[in-house]
């Protein structure tokens, strides 16, 4: 990291405390070009958003942030901001993940509370403040299993799979749409909802790629966790706590059967685009830490698709072409009972 940069954030936090008697501490870096410090000062503590205008635009964050938090959602709370250098300041949640208190004995009492949480943000309405999850948003992000993974295993899909690819992409893409649409936080998981100490509420943080879009999305995310299993008869236990939370408009014409579809369906269409994000991840930017999870996911989308005939020649193409090459360059995933 430049010096220049580092000296600028200094004189910056300096000029909004009003002093030089801070700590700065970097944490260790995620997906993006986005970085976070803790600055301890006078007995508390800050976060500070390290956003590089010319790599990273931290307007859609401040927004939605504002938006989010005027409608009772549990965000960090902007302190201050400088959006022509890229950074923020903002109240600091602490250090618990929920991925790090979930285990057998927590987790239904833990996802219980996210899925009232989850209810309530779909409750707002945001039709007016978030981009649509599109058709062609859809089928876009589907693309990249087929711009990235299959390339990374030298798969040249024929013009025939090719068609049936893109079939079944079209086939996941509209069942999204004809979900009720609703605000959707696109990264709804165990390691974006934190413990804040004194409260119920579980902190909400990564939400600047927000969205209009299925109702299921974010249930998908937190109960099949791309980083966290669990047995697939318990994740549908979840599913119908969740369902019975929804409001009466969103369950007009769906019984819980459909529903349940409705998640899987979107659940298969996540688990296409991750495939192809971790691989991206490696190939593009060097990020290894994702690759031990593709095993995991592709497991999660070869079980998911498992009941419905719509999908079963793409899942043939899946076993029979991808799979051998799958399992010699990024592992199998062995399923834990």
């Amino acid at each position: 990291m430049n010096t220049q940069r580092e000296q600028l954030i200094q004189t910056w936090i300096q000029s909004v405390l009003g002093s030089d008697q801070f700590e700065i501490n970097f944490l260790a870096g995620d997906a993006s070009f986005r970085r976070y410090a803790r600055i301890g000062f006078d007995h508390k503590t800050f976060m500070l958003m390290d956003a590089p205008p010319e790599k990273e635009d931290c307007a859609p964050f401040i927004k939605i942030d504002e938006f989010f938090a005027e409608n009772g959602v549990r965000v960090p709370q902007i302190i201050a901001k400088d959006l022509t250098q890229g950074l923020l300041l903002l109240e600091d949640f602490g250090d618990v993940l929920l991925s790090t208190l979930l285990n057998d004995d927590t987790v239904d009492a833990y996802y219980a509370q996210s899925f009232k949480q989850l209810v309530q943000l779909q409750s707002i309405d945001g039709t007016d403040e978030f981009p649509e999850y599109s058709y062609e948003k859809l089928i876009s992000e589907m693309e990249l299993l087929t711009d990235w993974m299959l390339p990374s295993l030298n798969i040249q899909p024929t013009q025939e799979q090719s068609a049936l690819i893109k079939r079944s992409f079209a086939i996941l893409a509209n069942a999204a749409l004809a979900q009720p649409q609703v605000i959707v936080h696109r990264d709804f998981h165990s390691r974006n909802l934190m413990q804040i100490t004194g409260e119920t509420d579980l902190g909400v943080i990564d939400f600047q790629d927000a969205v209009i879009g299925a109702d299921t999305y974010d249930l998908i995310s937190i109960t099949r966790d791309a980083y966290v299993q669990w047995n697939p008869e318990r994740v549908y236990t979840w599913f119908k706590v969740f369902y019975d939370l929804l409001p009466e408009a969103q369950k007009q014409d769906r019984d819980f059967a459909q529903f349940k579809k409705d998640a899987d369906m979107m659940a298969i269409q996540r688990h296409i685009k991750i495939l192809g994000i971790f691989v991206r991840l490696f190939e593009r930017d060097g990020k290894s830490g994702y690759l031990k999870d593709l095993p995991r996911v592709m497991w999660y989308l070869r079980e998911e698709s498992k009941p419905y005939p719509e999908l079963e020649s793409l899942m043939q193409f899946i076993n029979d072409v991808v799979m051998p090459k799958f399992a010699e360059k990024y592992g199998t995933y062995e399923v834990v009972a």
